[in-house]
């Protein structure tokens, strides 16, 4: 028997829990779509943002190292895929929506600049308007993403919602947008502990002795203490959130890693590069043309050559950024 859209929001009904975001019940998309025959609406926004190319270019973006040599650190893709793994682990546990909680774990980086962090960092001193990842990540989805006579990706208010409240001290309205937050932290901190090790930056023993002994030596063991730690806290109060002695714990780790790894020349010391090739493309393009391409996507819309340029440069590659870079100002000489 095969089951479409409405078998599966009945299913979803019969098997999610009283506090989970049912598709059936969504606040629906900016613009009204008629709704597929098979999929869920959040089933449908995880395949409009898998599909994307924002999401493929995730996979040439850094992480926390940049343009690493080895093959085994993380991208802002890899990191993605961690997110959506953690996330969707225990959605599934708490009987919450995973196809919501999947999708917002795919889309909630679709924003990031070139260069991580770094790039991050370079853009929101020198855009007028700042710049801040979760922010262009809703941008993305809600604009520069297009495609099959689309302009944007049209998702759902709830995807959209754990998108741009991911980070910092917003607060998403569901619960599955609380999980984002939470799987996003363990994610990048003990992914970042693994590829930080791998580089000598720290050893095993320069970890701190207490999240040592509450949450374990190895990466897999933390993982589960916190996963655990947000279960727990779900059993007794009925939503999402984190026991508090073990949330402390991943906050003293993540102290630890800005104080000994994102902070850490080896790890960032190529950011007077990053800063000069991000300033210098700037600067170009807010006096040069921008690709027809990119222009086009402005049509009718009152964007600011600001907004337009650093839009363009947002969703750069790595090794495209530089590729413009080398292009427009390395002597040519220099090229060989």
């Amino acid at each position: 028997m095969l089951r479409d859209r409405l078998a599966l929001e009945a299913l979803e009904e019969e098997i999610l829990c009283q506090q989970a975001s049912l598709a059936k019940k969504s606040q629906g998309r900016l613009r009204p779509e008629e709704p597929c025959q098979w999929r869920t609406d959040f089933q449908r926004d995880r395949d409009r943002i898998l599909h994307s190319k924002s999401f493929r270019r995730l996979k040439h973006k850094t992480q926390v190292f940049i343009a690493p040599e080895q093959d085994h650190y993380r991208t802002r893709l890899t990191h993605t895929l961690e997110v959506s793994q953690i996330a969707r682990t225990i959605a599934r546990t708490l009987a919450l929506n995973e196809d919501l909680t999947e999708a917002m774990a795919l889309g909630h980086d679709l924003g990031h600049t070139p260069f991580g962090h770094s790039g991050e960092k370079v853009l929101n001193e020198i855009h007028p308007g700042g710049f801040k990842h979760n922010q262009q990540s809703l941008r993305v989805v809600d604009f520069l993403e297009h495609g099959d006579n689309r302009q944007g990706l049209n998702l759902t208010l709830e995807v959209r919602d754990g998108i741009v409240n991911h980070s910092g001290d917003q607060v998403a309205k569901t619960p599955e947008g609380k999980i984002i937050k939470f799987a996003d932290r363990i994610a990048y901190i003990n992914h970042d502990i693994e590829d930080a090790l791998r580089a000598g930056i720290i050893d095993q023993d320069d970890l701190p002795r207490s999240s040592r002994k509450y949450l374990g030596e190895t990466k897999s063991q933390r993982i589960t203490s916190l996963i655990q730690g947000i279960l727990d806290y779900f059993d007794r109060n009925g939503q999402v959130g984190m026991v508090e002695d073990i949330y402390q714990e991943m906050m003293g780790l993540r102290s630890f890693m800005f104080k000994r790894v994102y902070l850490n020349p080896k790890a960032k010391g190529d950011e007077d590069k990053i800063k000069k090739v991000i300033g210098d493309l700037y600067t170009y393009y807010m006096e040069e043309d921008l690709p027809q391409e990119h222009i086009a996507l402005y049509k009718d819309r009152e964007d600011s050559r600001a907004d337009q340029v650093c839009d363009y440069i947002a969703g750069m590659t790595d090794r495209f950024a530089m590729q413009c870079w080398t292009e427009l100002f390395m002597p040519k000489h220099w090229k060989g």
